[in-house]
């Protein structure tokens, strides 16, 4: 592709959702896969073999608008098998080649999301935000069950996902029936094995106020349970826990606007999906992740323009969950308390300056 004029920057990134720089970058990670194993058939209605940019282009531009394959080659010159076996191949390929853009952060990175999290929330020792969302289809009768049918008479797959203070995931969990709650949903993850065995979000423990040692973890909504390392809203809204439930919100609402823009900028994902292949779903709901996080770690930023308006599970009502750990419930009870000094401490400087 030639390059992009800067006028036209912009609408190339809206139109691909990154920008020429990322573009290109994209294509050095899938270019060896794509040219050493090219779909069968890859000729443009001129009779020339499609180069790794336009098939790469293709891929991004049939996961961006969500359009069916037929418009999306009418764009391109090329037919609709073209656009199956062209996103495919490239699905294929950056699942394989980009895997290192969707990752637990270690020690080092944990301590520098620990410390945005705190400036930004008073929330000490906090390492992302989880959240869950459905991803929509229609299947074939022969392959319709309860499982797959959720609250809303929809057929849809579960997203769950943990992000950091920049919305970049960190751990997803996918391929799970949209019937099944969101608690029961964390239950079957590997996430929630590897907390449970100490082998997640066992970093250092981080000392407040009276001497109290807090835990690494995240916050989530209502519909998850409250755990040791997984810290939800009360259910009641008192005065003495106002500042714990609005930093908790504030750093909750990273999860949500990461799904906003998440199935914003793929729309693939927000679209009703026709007759998907189940088994590959999962994967193409992957590489939308991995490509939501290669922008932010090429220095990109998300198109503020594209991210949904509505919430991205529009719709669905939150199943609140009852189950409360007593460890849990002690250490949220630490951090408002916490968040209560800490509000009064900053009253009491500020009133004595």
């Amino acid at each position: 592709m030639a390059d992009i004029p800067a006028g036209e920057a912009e609408g190339f990134k809206y139109f691909f959702r990154v920008s020429k720089k990322t573009f290109d970058y994209i294509c050095s990670l899938v270019r060896e896969d794509l040219i050493s194993r090219p779909p069968s058939g890859l000729i443009n209605i001129e009779g020339r073999l499609l180069s790794v940019e336009k098939q790469v282009a293709i891929a991004l531009r049939r996961l961006a608008s969500g359009e069916s394959q037929v418009s999306v080659g009418a764009a391109f010159g090329v037919g609709q098998s073209t656009v199956s076996q062209v996103t495919w191949r490239f699905i294929e390929a950056l699942e394989e080649r980009a895997k290192h853009h969707l990752k637990w952060p270690d020690q080092n990175r944990r301590e520098e999301i620990k410390s945005h999290f705190e400036t930004s929330f008073n929330l000490p020792n906090c390492c992302g935000a989880i959240d869950a969302t459905h991803i929509i289809m229609t299947l074939p009768a022969v392959q319709t069950s309860d499982d797959w049918c959720d609250q809303e008479s929809n057929y849809s797959m579960f997203l769950q996902g943990v992000v950091d203070h920049e919305m970049r995931f960190l751990d997803i969990v996918t391929g799970w029936p949209g019937g099944m709650t969101i608690s029961r949903l964390l239950k079957c993850s590997g996430f929630y094995k590897l907390c449970e065995s100490d082998n997640r979000l066992n970093g250092n423990l981080t000392k407040i106020s009276g001497g109290i040692e807090i835990r690494e973890y995240i916050v989530g909504g209502g519909s998850y349970p409250l755990l040791p390392w997984l810290i939800t809203p009360y259910e009641s809204k008192t005065a003495s826990i106002s500042n714990f439930s609005a930093s908790h919100e504030a750093a909750r609402l990273l999860a949500v606007k990461a799904f906003l823009q998440l199935k914003g900028s793929w729309r693939i994902l927000n679209k009703v999906m026709w007759r998907p292949d189940k088994r590959k779903l999962p994967s193409i709901i992957l590489v939308c992740c991995l490509l939501h996080n290669i922008i932010i770690d090429r220095g990109g930023r998300l198109h503020p323009d594209v991210a949904l308006s509505s919430h991205h599970d529009s719709g669905y009502e939150e199943m609140c969950c009852k189950q409360i750990d007593p460890r849990g419930k002690n250490m949220r009870e630490n951090l408002a308390k916490y968040l209560q000094h800490h509000k009064e401490k900053v009253c009491l400087d500020s009133s004595s300056s």
